[in-house]
Parts: C-alpha cells; structure tokens; sequence
C-alpha cells in the first residue's frame, strides 16, 4: 500500500524553495512582512527628493543607482551622498510639508489586510527616519516598527551627518535587522519585499524574498527573485484567495 507521508508546516529559507507556490504560502502564513520604503511603499527614493530639494539632485540620483545596483557599498554611497547634500533640518521639515512622500497604489490596502490578519508589518528602510516615520503615520504601523538611519543635525540646526550606529547604516543591515526581529518575537516565518539589492540580501535571514517592480524595475533583482510582481494588488490577491 502507497503511504502519503505528511509533513507539517514549518519554516522555509529561499535556498530551499522549491516553487512559487511555496513562497506564497510563506507569504499567507507569515508572522511579519517587512517592508522596504523608497520606490517600494513610496514611489521615490527619498534621498533623491532630499538632494533635489536641496539643488543637487543630479549628482545624487546617479550615486543612489549605483547603490541599488550593488555596484557601490551601500555604506559609501550613503556617505557620498549625505556629504553633497548637508541638508539642514529646516529643510527635511520644508520638505516633507511641501513635498510629502507619494504612498504606492495598493500599499494602504495590502498593509490594512496584513494587520487583520494579524501579520506584524514593519518598514525597514536605508532612508531617513524623519521621512518613514511620516509614511509610517500614513500606514498606521507604529513607529517602533521603524528602522531607518537617523540625521544629526547641530543646535542651529545645520546638517552634522548620520548615526552610523544603526543596522540600516550598513550593509546587509537589513538582514541584522530582520535576524533581531526573529529572535526578539520568535517569528518564524518573515518576508521581505523591496525593489533593490539591499532588500534582495536580506534573504536569508529572511524566509522569502519578494521581489517589488511597481515604481522601478531593477533587472539584476528581477533576475533573481523567484517572486516579483509589479503591483501590490496581486499580492492583495493571494490574501483574499485564503
């Protein structure tokens, strides 16, 4: 007689995977799913918007593709960049009232149904703090579900750089960040959604990696993403197929 072996359910790793369908069951049984903002969650990339702001847009914007690219550290890149742009905190808070972060389509939804679930939802982001914390608001994700690199300014308010003390600040930060959230909630089973190669290496620790095309297509993180999809929607989708 044919004996059906049963395996119960439990954690995945990427390497492991074998198809797309077990991703999404990853996907639909998961503790948390972290988020990566700029171009992801937000159309922009938020330094890019800084550094435009600021009226050295073009010299930064390059830096920044680099950076997602994987062609740079991401540590360097973000040193170059802040260095060009000394953005004073006058600025960052003229910024976000004149020009506030753009939420994706479909972001609202798919965070709202992730929380009924009961899935913990976090942005995890090599931007500012300033800048998720207010996308944070947008999203109702409480703001100690943010990790994202901090600016220092002096007490006139002038630019004084960044707390290098944060995972974010590093590369593969966001995998550390992801590794603390595992160990500190027990969660076993995590997903990382985000457009670039930094969110692409945070899988492992991550348990599936899901790669995001909405607002750029990044082809080096396409190539490698066993799931990539263009919209939030279609993610939207696998929740309301349960």
């Amino acid at each position: 007689m044919l004996k059906l072996l049963l395996v119960p359910y439990q954690r995945f790793s990427q390497h492991t995977m074998a198809t797309l369908s077990d991703m999404k069951e990853v996907f639909r049984r998961a503790d948390a799913v972290c988020f990566d903002v700029d171009s992801t969650v937000i159309k922009e990339e938020g330094i890019d918007e800084l550094a435009k702001f600021c009226g050295v847009g073009d010299a930064v914007t390059e830096m920044t593709r680099k950076a997602m690219g994987g062609s740079m550290s991401f540590k360097t890149a973000l040193i170059e960049r802040l260095s060009i742009i000394r953005c004073s905190r006058e600025q960052v808070n003229k910024l976000l009232t004149d020009h506030p972060p753009q939420l994706t389509p479909g972001i609202s939804e798919l965070v709202d149904r992730l929380h009924q679930r009961g899935i913990k939802v976090y942005l995890i982001s090599g931007g500012f703090r300033c800048i998720v914390e207010h996308v944070a608001t947008q999203l109702n994700i409480p703001l100690h579900h943010v990790y994202a690199n901090r600016l220092k300014f002096y007490f006139n308010g002038e630019y004084a750089g960044f707390d290098e003390s944060q995972p974010t600040a590093e590369g593969g930060g966001k995998g550390k960040v992801i590794s603390m959230l595992k160990e500190q909630n027990g969660f076993e089973n995590v997903v990382m959604i985000g457009d670039g190669a930094t969110d692409l290496e945070a899988c492992p620790p991550a348990n599936a990696f899901i790669g995001f095309g909405g607002n750029v297509i990044r082809p080096q993180v396409k190539e490698k993403s066993l799931w990539y999809v263009t919209s939030f929607r279609e993610l939207l989708k696998e929740l309301e197929n349960i």
